[in-house]
């Protein structure tokens, strides 16, 4: 009982604010790819969010048409915007020319939350771009344009947006109430590097661009003209433009931003470069605010001064299978493994439902006394670890765009739903022309059942292995492994066979791509079931 209380206050000593926080993303570049793809992943993490396949056909639209946005997350109104003249097909968060977005919410400066008559909130922002770009760098700048004119609704925001070549991280903060829009950066991942996110702004110092060059194929940064004069003028950044810190500035780092979001990157990170445990201390919370940073260089404006590094070189090339994998992570194998602490009981459950955090006033008896006088507090306040893998995904993917083959075969979203840990990733091709039924929108809810809707299938049999976990789960680990090599074998054939069409009949292969993307999504639930 001693060492158990003891791990638990020596990181939690210190009271800290922290807002329930969601969704995990990973950037791989493709020369840091076994096959040389571009991946991002993204775990949607919401208590009340539905996994369900989006999908948009591509249009031609009257001149003159408006579209109407809703709020991603509630479903609000919030106005309505010119339509373009034609949009593109997307099929998750994902589009016919490999384009790829996914995000984390990071919150940021409260005081910079939400302007009265925005239009654009940062779901809205996701899929209107899809719509509209046919690279990354495009699509960053329809997600800028669009909020510089119709202003921010969201709170802070890290955006992954790839494409076939290219993969790059892109944060944004609104500017609250009386100025229209967002200050923002966004940064190209090296070739060879990879990256996370994971619900706290990771972007740190980067060359400011006086003005963007959207066109040059060497521009690795863009970024608001206003980025570095807005928190000076906040009284929030004093300095040079050379030392300022995005993340630092707009949404500094502290206990609960280390312990529960960086942490999940640093996971990851461990798993394909041997020297990350220099890190462990500041993933578990230990942010240190040094006078000075490493290089000598003075700190005034109380930067963290221990963070990770925000993108790495791997030792080995990311697979596929490796990134589904990484969205299964509980902290297996590290000293917060979650199998192995107090709450995950005699079946090494890693789940915690909720509270995250709690605190414990003195009761009178000895043991805490104890712990009370030792930190001359009043009130000690504990956590539970927040992991990649978590019960409360809605959906979960790994986009996938190879620049070998041409865009109508090339992009793939690797989905699921529900929990990851417990979901298999179904390949379905982003030209695809209709989406599974299982999947389709409208096909049971959150408080809808339906006996043929893969969300609740998925759920049933997750819910199963919560029971007794380490003796399900294994069960699952095997069968969902088998049938992810399965499909990635399927996938070899079927773009053999679209290859051979695609060079009489474009149609015709896309036509194959999406009967195969159908067909083995809505036959898997089917296995699901009897599984």
């Amino acid at each position: 009982m001693k060492k158990l209380f003891a791990a638990a206050l020596i990181s939690v000593i210190t009271f800290f604010s922290f807002e329930s926080n969601a969704c995990t993303n990973f950037l791989i570049t493709k020369g840091a790819s076994a096959d040389g793809s571009v991946m991002i992943s993204y775990n949607a993490d919401s208590h009340v969010l539905y996994g369900e396949l989006y999908f948009w056909p591509a249009t031609d639209w009257p001149a003159g048409s408006m579209l109407d946005i809703y709020e991603w997350d509630t479903g609000k109104y919030l106005g309505k915007i010119p339509q373009v003249a034609h949009t593109y097909n997307v099929v998750g968060n994902m589009n016919e020319f490999q384009v790829a977005i996914g995000e984390t919410t990071y919150g940021g400066r409260h005081e910079l939350y939400h302007q009265d008559g925005a239009i654009m909130d940062y779901g809205s922002l996701i899929y209107v771009a899809l719509q509209r770009s046919k690279t990354a760098r495009e699509a960053i700048k329809v997600m800028t344009d669009l909020v510089e004119k119709y202003g921010y609704y969201s709170s802070g925001e890290s955006f992954s947006v790839a494409d076939k070549n290219e993969v790059w991280i892109f944060e944004m903060i609104g500017k609250g109430q009386g100025e229209k829009g967002a200050v923002w950066v966004a940064r190209r991942i090296p070739d060879g590097y990879i990256s996370g996110h994971a619900n706290q702004a990771r972007i740190t110092t980067f060359d400011y661009q006086k003005q963007n060059k959207w066109t040059d194929p060497n521009a690795d940064t863009f970024n608001s003209n206003d980025v570095i004069s807005f928190a000076r003028k906040k009284g929030w950044y004093i300095g040079n433009e050379k030392d300022f810190s995005f993340s630092d500035t707009y949404a500094p780092v502290d206990f609960g931003a280390a312990r529960f979001c960086e942490i999940r990157v640093w996971s990851m990170f461990k798993d394909v470069k041997k020297d990350m445990n220099k890190y462990f201390d500041y993933a578990k919370g230990e942010v240190e605010y040094a006078k000075s940073f490493a290089d000598g260089r003075k700190n005034p404006n109380g930067y963290a001064t221990n963070r990770m590094p925000l993108w790495i070189k791997p030792d080995k090339k990311i697979t596929l299978q490796n990134m589904f994998d990484f969205l299964r992570d509980h902290l297996e194998n590290t000293p917060l493994d979650m199998r192995k602490d107090a709450g995950a009981g005699p079946f090494e459950l890693p789940y915690r439902w909720r509270p995250l955090t709690w605190k414990i006033t003195s009761d009178g008896s000895k043991e805490l006394n104890k712990l009370f006088k030792k930190y001359k507090k009043d009130t000690l306040v504990f956590c539970n670890e927040r992991a990649t893998a978590t019960q409360q995904t809605g959906f979960t993917f790994v986009a996938q765009s190879r620049n070998w083959l041409p865009d109508e075969t090339g992009g793939i979203i690797w989905f699921g739903v529900d929990d990851p840990a417990s979901a298999v990733y179904t390949p379905i091709y982003s030209a695809s022309q209709r989406i599974p039924e299982a999947y389709a929108p409208g096909n049971g809810a959150m408080m809808e059942w339906s006996d043929n809707s893969a969300f609740w299938i998925f759920n049933q049999v997750t819910n199963f292995a919560y029971l007794a976990y380490n003796r399900i789960h294994p069960e699952i680990y095997k069968k969902q492994h088998e049938l992810e090599k399965n499909f990635q074998n399927k996938v070899k054939a079927i773009d053999a066979g679209a290859k051979i069409l695609y060079e009489t009949d474009k149609k015709a292969a896309i036509d194959f791509i999406t009967d195969f993307s159908v067909n083995n999504a809505d036959n898997l639930v089917y296995e699901w079931k009897k599984f």
